[in-house]
């Protein structure tokens, strides 16, 4: 039945073509030019802008849009808090990482009414990301822990190791060589177990970590009024010249 998209790509905007003994290959559709919808539905705008428009804004950019829109802004602000909001809004779900769907997928959830007694297990959702957005998703995971959910994590990332609440170390090494559980307990317990390979680069950690906040603080004290003037050089005041006494000549004594 015939909509309001492109029939020639079925509204994805690429065609694809089958490689025989190659990965398939997409190309962008020769009738909408990757609009994916027909004429009569792009004359459409809201805001000046047509829905190919909105599809290739960014999440971040599509939060800001639809700010009036709450029904919209809202599911754009959740994806922008799990770390997402620099993917496009119409970006094939293909095209994402695995870290990104399950990303995705979180966001879908924190959507829905909490009900505080669900289950959520991600495998390495940090992988791609930068430090600042690897910082949000850890926010949005332990407010769902807050809220009394339970959230299994299998990362490597010593980000989020050290800010978990129980660790599961399986080593020792890799492959054929694991398998079995070496170190369980906190982050500390396990940065404290000399067997535990993932212990010894969590402890440098602790002591990387440590140094930056003892270094973040001196400054912060050296910034407060008491520290700054007692680092302020006195400046010690002049002495006053002495003042002249004036000598009265009495009459008598001129007359002596």
């Amino acid at each position: 039945m015939k909509g309001g998209r492109c029939e020639a790509c079925q509204g994805d905007g690429v065609i694809k073509i089958e490689m025989h003994f190659l990965p398939d290959v997409y190309v962008t559709c020769e009738t909408c030019k990757g609009k994916r919808y027909n004429r009569e539905t792009l004359e459409v705008l809201f805001k000046g802008k047509s829905i190919a428009d909105v599809l290739d804004m960014t999440v971040e950019e599509a939060a800001k849009f639809f700010s009036a829109v709450p029904a919209i802004s809202s599911k754009m602000d959740t994806l922008v808090q799990v770390g997402l909001g620099y993917v496009q809004v119409g970006q094939q779900a293909t095209t994402l990482s695995g870290g990104e769907a399950q990303r995705v997928k979180l966001a879908k959830e924190l959507s829905k009414r909490a009900t505080g007694r669900t289950l959520y297990i991600l495998d390495e959702p940090t992988t791609g990301l930068h430090f600042d957005d690897v910082r949000k998703l850890l926010e949005v995971l332990h407010e769902l822990v807050d809220a009394g959910n339970t959230v299994v994590v299998i990362e490597h990332n010593l980000d989020v190791v050290k800010t978990a609440d129980w660790v599961l170390d399986l080593g020792p090494e890799g492959g054929d060589g694991g398998g079995r559980l070496v170190a369980a307990g906190t982050p500390e317990d396990i940065a404290a177990n000399e067997e535990s390979w993932t212990g010894k680069f969590l402890a440098e950690t602790f002591r990387r970590h440590d140094a930056r906040r003892a270094q973040r603080n001196k400054r912060e004290r050296a910034k407060t009024p008491a520290a700054a003037a007692k680092a302020a050089p006195v400046k010690k005041a002049k002495p006053k010249p002495a003042a002249k006494r004036k000598t009265k000549t009495t009459s008598a004594a001129k007359q002596a």
